[in-house]
């Protein structure tokens, strides 16, 4: 019975753990993409880190990433369409999961 505990434990730590790193690869993901969004916006230093962390803080209205589209959406109308935003969140969460493995 030990050893079934102990799996058990394994896979628990293991979902912990990668639940974690989904966290940080999604809040990671919203950076870029504030970054890429100030970008378009034409925005510079100071004001695209705090636009980029307005981002970020828009995850936390809702479960799931809807609420990021919607606002990045909403900044960007005109200057990006729904699929090119998409696309960017895609790109970039790829590259937001590499970054924290590699720190990991």
């Amino acid at each position: 019975m030990s050893t079934f505990n102990d799996r058990e434990r394994a896979y628990e730590s293991k979902f912990a753990h990668d639940a974690d790193l989904r966290f940080k690869a999604e809040a990671r993901r919203n950076r870029l993409l504030g970054e890429w969004a100030a970008e378009q916006l034409g925005k510079s230093g100071d004001d695209a880190r705090t636009y980029a962390m307005s981002v970020v803080s828009a995850d936390f209205e809702e479960p799931g990433e809807e609420d990021v589209f919607r606002k990045v959406e909403a900044d960007l109308a005109g200057r990006a369409e729904a699929a090119t935003i998409r696309a960017k969140m895609a790109e970039l969460m790829t590259e937001a999961m590499r970054q924290v493995a590699d720190e990991s």
